[in-house]
Parts: C-alpha cells; sequence; structure tokens
C-alpha cells in the first residue's frame, strides 16, 4: 500500500499496523504545523510556540550536520529514522534521490507534508530490520542521526550494534559513506550538570547506564572499537559543537578548537540541569591537553570500506 503526500511517496507495506512509538498529542500539534507553514515560516513559528519539540523537530539549525557534506545529484541518500523530516529537506536538496525509513506512521507522515514539494523523496514505513530486507539499491550515503543508540530496538542479536553497522554497509555503493551522529556518553554537559540525552537521569550515562536498557551511547573509543569490530573500515571523527542536534560549528582533527572558542555553558532547552562549572574555562583546560576529542558533547562519524 502506498500514499501520496505532494510529490513524497509514502510505502506501508513493512507498516506493522499500529505507531511503536509516540510522544503523544504534541505530534498532532507538530502534523498541524507541517500542514499548513512553510520551511521559511517555521523560525516565526518556533518563536510563538516556544515549544521544546517544536524547536527540536522544525529548527533549521538541524540541517547543519549533513548540510556541509559533499552529496551531489548524482547520489543515492538513504535516511534511517528520518522521524519529522528535520533533515530530509537538505537531504533532497542536494543529493538525487532520498530513500527515508521509520518506524512511525504518524512521523513519516509530518516529514511528507514537511517535505511534500520534494520530488525525489521516498518514506518507507517499518521498522529497518524488515525494511532492509527488501532493499534492493546501493547508497552513496546512508545516515543514522540521532538512531544508532536505538539500534538494539532495530537489530534484535547479541551484537545490536555491531550487526547494525553490518548490515547497513552491505547497501553502500563503491566509496560510499555512512554518517552517524550520536552523542558522546562522557561529552562535558554530563558532567557539568546536563541529565542523559534520552531518560533524563543525572550521570547515568557516565555510570555506563546501571538502569537503562533498549538505549545507550558511546565513548570515542568504544564507538571505534565496535565500528572496527564490524568491518574493515575508514572511520574519521568530527566534533559537533555545542552538540550535533543544534551545531553551530563542527570541528575535525585538523581543526580542533582553539582556546577560548568553546565558551558558552551548554543550553538544555527541554529539562532542568545542573551547572556544576564553568564549561568554557574546563572546555580551555582539555584543550589545552589535547583532550578535546574525549570529552565532545557529540560526534559525527564518517564511514567507508577501505577496499572501496
Amino acid at each position: 500500500m502506498q500514499e501520496k503526500i505532494g510529490n513524497v511517496t509514502l510505502d506501508y507495506e513493512f507498516y506493522p499496523g499500529r505507531d511503536l512509538y509516540s510522544d503523544g498529542p504534541v505530534e498532532e500539534e507538530l502534523l498541524e504545523i507541517a500542514k499548513n507553514y512553510r520551511e521559511e515560516d517555521l523560525n516565526q513559528v518556533i518563536a510563538k510556540r516556544n515549544s521544546w519539540p517544536v524547536l527540536y523537530h522544525f529548527s533549521h539549525i538541524r540541517q547543519n550536520i549533513v548540510e556541509w557534506l559533499p552529496i551531489t545529484k548524482k547520489d543515492k541518500v538513504l535516511e534511517i529514522g528520518s522521524g519529522c523530516g528535520p533533515i530530509t529537506g537538505i537531504l533532497a536538496k542536494k543529493a538525487g534521490s532520498v530513500t527515508c525509513n521509520d518506524l512511525s506512521k504518524m512521523r513519516s507522515t509530518i516529514n511528507a507534508y514537511r517535505n511534500r514539494d520534494c520530488g525525489n523523496v521516498k518514506i518507507m514505513v517499518g521498522n529497518f530490520q524488515d525494511v532492509e530486507s527488501s532493499l534492493t539499491e546501493v547508497y552513496d550515503y546512508i545516515t543514522l542521526i540521532g538512531v544508532f543508540e536505538y539500534s538494539q530496538g532495530y537489530i534484535g542479536t547479541e551484537q545490536p550494534y555491531v550487526e547494525m553497522i553490518r548490515r547497513i554497509a552491505r547497501h553502500l555503493a563503491p566509496g560510499g559513506r555512512l554518517v552517524i551522529a550520536i552523542e558522546n556518553r562522557l561529552g562535558l554537559k554530563y558532567w557539568a550538570g546536563c541529565t542523559e540525552d534520552h531518560v533524563g537521569k543525572y550521570f547515568e550515562g557516565l555510570e555506563n547506564y546501571p538502569e537503562t536498557k533498549g538505549v545507550r551511547t558511546f565513548s570515542r573509543k568504544e564507538l571505534s572499537d565496535i565500528i572496527a569490530q564490524a568491518g574493515d573500515f575508514k572511520t574519521t571523527f568530527y566534533y559537533p559543537y555545542p552538540d550535533y542536534k543544534f551545531p553551530l560549528t563542527i570541528y575535525s582533527d585538523k581543526r580542533l578548537p582553539k582556546k577560548g572558542e568553546l565558551k558558552d555553558d551548554f543550553c538544555n532547552f527541554d529539562r532542568a540541569r545542573l551547572h556544576l562549572f564553568d564549561e568554557g574555562k574546563v572546555y580551555d583546560s582539555l584543550t589545552d591537553a589535547d583532550l578535546f576529542q574525549e570529552f565532545s558533547n557529540s560526534f559525527l562519524v564518517l564511514v567507508e570500506r577501505k577496499d572501496s
């Protein structure tokens, strides 16, 4: 079964018949916004609504995480976990085609309305594990933006994070890249008093998730080790600041932050936080000690096969 919203096609072949997760009534508000406002109007909507979900799902700053990538109209993109479409629009603008996948019919509908003018977007609704077996194309870019940490829910194996990368890599074209954006469980903001992003508990990630199942993030070494276990890959780390959700600057190992550049305490828009120290001053100390990469709040990782 398929549905068309504007120029966007939604494919329900693998949809189980009900949404397996939801943020509740706020998703109706998000759908209303997507139906009635255009992209150029969204900043005014965000200002008027004064709502974290509206900011999170509709801010154009979200697009910065992939806007700089050298994606061209020759490229095919697979966006896993496309949600309400905050990244889909910029991918569609840059790429030749974008195939999206998301578990939620509601979120996919919001995505379709938001990007209904895009003639190169298809959304496959359903669990990635089911959708993956039907994919016959290969892709130049496959994105996991805020998705990799949920691999246990997508892949039912003993090593879900390793297996997730292995399965996705099968669908990469020669020279293709997997793009992972994820929080660093040792990010400085968590030491300074922010709660863990997914479960809202202080120090939960720092203590290696003693009370959490189904979602987890990783340190730089842990993430590197997972990728290495998955196959023979070339891995390049980048460091979005202040994080991957609202990146204003993206640093690399070739251009790390200089003393004085990271001077703002992290703004936690969705819930209260503590302020245990001045993050800017601590980042200066970490920069002097060549430790910024270990304490970056988020990672953006490009993964490609060495033999491609």
